[in-house]
């Protein structure tokens, strides 16, 4: 299995992003996420089914609306009940880099990620972007 600094560099190194459960509450750690990105200047997407704009960015509703599922890798901040359907969706979109928030999975993601070969290519062991994103940029430098 890939360490977890190949992991966040493989995330890294996609040309697109896409973040799942960003809102209008900027105390929220979806919105964080999202403004995380933002503030990197790196080309971010807000998924959501609802808004049609997050923090000045145009929304889609769902991953299957992605221009390029296969460039972009995807941030989950959603409660893990929801996040065990995205990852089906992910797996069949061919999406190739998952970072999954803490809180975002349970034991049954976590056994679809190791039952459908997605180790390699997610991140859900605690992993914060917030807290880790930034050392993993430098690392790549």
């Amino acid at each position: 299995m890939a360490s977890t600094i190949q992991k966040q560099k493989l995330f890294l190194s996609f040309p697109h992003y896409a973040v799942i459960g960003a809102s209008t509450d900027r105390s929220k750690f979806g919105t964080k996420v999202l403004q995380w990105y933002i503030q990197r200047n790196r080309p971010v997407t807000p998924v959501h089914p609802s808004n049609d704009e997050l923090e000045g960015i145009k929304t889609i509703r769902s991953l299957t609306d992605l221009p390029n599922p296969t460039e972009t890798s995807v941030s989950i901040i959603t409660p893990a009940k929801i996040t065990i359907n995205l990852l089906k969706q992910i797996e069949e979109l061919s999406i190739p880099a998952v970072w999954c928030q803490p809180g975002a999975t349970d034991v049954a993601c976590v056994q679809y990620i190791k039952d459908n070969g997605m180790s390699d290519r997610v991140l859900f062991e605690g992993e914060c972007i917030l807290r880790d994103g930034d050392g993993a940029l430098q690392s790549m430098l």
